[in-house]
């Protein structure tokens, strides 16, 4: 007697979210209705996107081999995001407002706001509008921000478990979407949704981001998180429904693996640092990521070359 196929079906989905409008192309992202690999390839969702980041001040940070990349336009954020998306196909650019924060430079709303709207200028892809993690600075500009880019349809974050009222206010006014933030805890993440939730904000224009842990430094625990919020979301809890986007450029470029260049046994850095950030990325996106925060343009290439691999 044949052996029945066993197939394994779930009962909930990824939610589905379109970012741009306005001035901007669209793009959507979510719909798995399965794990990654697992089911018919309809049931894959979306293809994941890849944003690339634009910091408002020229990084003074970043190690010399990733910021060689964009010499020329690290000065001008218009440029830079110009050449993301039309040298290296980057699906969306997101604004990282670093000069904002009061330790590294304190920059006012006026210039976010001319950053945003050069940028507005510069691209026609959807834009990923994010903080620089200081609530109070945060607060104090990123509603400027939000009016600026009003009418575009962008991802704006990020709205944490104790202070997530003002953003998730102008998010709603400005017809934006919002990224809900925690600190690798799916609890606590659930918890956020469930708070922009209760003020009213619609989840089917949320994305979920959680703090990324880069290869060598948490991975195992970074994908255990965002598999088990994948397999909430199939399981049918509408409070973990969401896409998710993770920081992965930020984790990569800091470990001392990327970037340490006398370490003559590690293989060249050129090769190195892009390789560890796209093995990352490659990682997260197995876990059921559905937006990449990238930097370097190799590793852009390699992540690219993956999803045409499984989202076909």
């Amino acid at each position: 007697m044949p052996v029945p196929e066993v197939v394994e079906g779930f009962t909930g989905s990824v939610n589905r979210i379109t970012l741009g409008g306005g001035q901007r192309s669209t793009v959507t992202v979510g719909g798995a209705r399965n794990v990654v690999h697992g089911g018919a390839p309809s049931d894959a969702g979306q293809r994941p996107l890849i944003a690339m980041d634009v910091l408002d001040v020229r990084p003074d940070d970043w190690p010399g081999v990733l910021v060689e990349s964009f010499a020329v336009t690290a000065n001008h954020p218009g440029d830079w995001a110009k050449q993301c998306v039309e040298e290296y196909g980057a699906d969306l650019v997101c604004i990282k407002f670093d000069g904002i924060h009061p330790d590294k430079g304190n920059k006012d709303a006026a210039h976010a706001v001319k950053v945003t709207q050069t940028v507005l200028k510069a691209v026609r892809v959807p834009l990923v509008l994010w903080g620089c993690g200081n609530d109070e600075k945060d607060n104090e500009v990123m509603p400027k921000v939000s009016g600026a880019a009003k009418g575009e349809k962008c991802l704006l974050g990020t709205a944490t478990e104790d202070n997530y009222k003002s953003l998730t206010a102008i998010a709603m006014a400005d017809d934006h979407c919002l990224i809900t933030e925690a600190p690798l805890d799916i609890n606590i993440a659930k918890q956020v949704n469930i708070l922009v939730s209760d003020m009213g904000f619609p989840l089917e224009r949320v994305v979920t981001f959680q703090s990324t842990g880069a290869l060598g430094y948490g991975i195992e625990y970074a994908y255990s998180i965002q598999e088990r919020q994948r397999l909430a979301a199939l399981g049918g809890d509408k409070m973990m429904a969401m896409p998710a986007i993770c920081d992965v450029g930020y984790e990569s470029w800091r470990c001392k693996e990327a970037k340490l260049a006398d370490a003559p046994g590690w293989g060249d850095l050129r090769e190195r640092g892009p390789m560890w950030e796209a093995a990352t990325a490659i990682c997260l996106l197995q876990a059921g990521v559905d937006i990449i925060r990238m930097r370097h343009p190799k590793a852009v290439a390699t992540v690219r070359n993956f999803i045409d691999q499984i989202w076909k």
